[in-house]
């Protein structure tokens, strides 16, 4: 689904118009965005959590002349889903 599917998606379910749904969606992504920015966690019960996890420098290898490169550490998002999405999906 794309994120235009997904916008009018909402609007059909929220019986609103599509660029209200659009503008919806456009400020729950930003609001997620920049809670996960300053370090926090985003946390719906029932459906998942969205958090921001560590990794660790490591030693890689460049796949196509084999050669020991240093990946550096760095932050990336991660959702967990929760129970009642896990069970729906199931």
């Amino acid at each position: 689904m794309t994120k235009a599917e997904f916008v009018a998606k909402v609007a059909e379910k929220a019986e609103l118009k599509k660029s209200d749904a659009e503008k919806a969606v456009n400020a729950f992504l930003e609001t997620v965005t920049e809670t996960l920015k300053a370090g926090d966690k985003v946390v719906f019960t029932g459906f998942g959590s969205f958090e921001v996890t560590a990794r660790a420098a490591r030693e890689g290898r460049n796949p196509s002349t084999g050669e020991k490169m240093q990946i550096s550490a760095t932050k990336a998002p991660k959702f967990k889903a929760g129970k009642g999405l896990k069970d729906a999906v199931a």
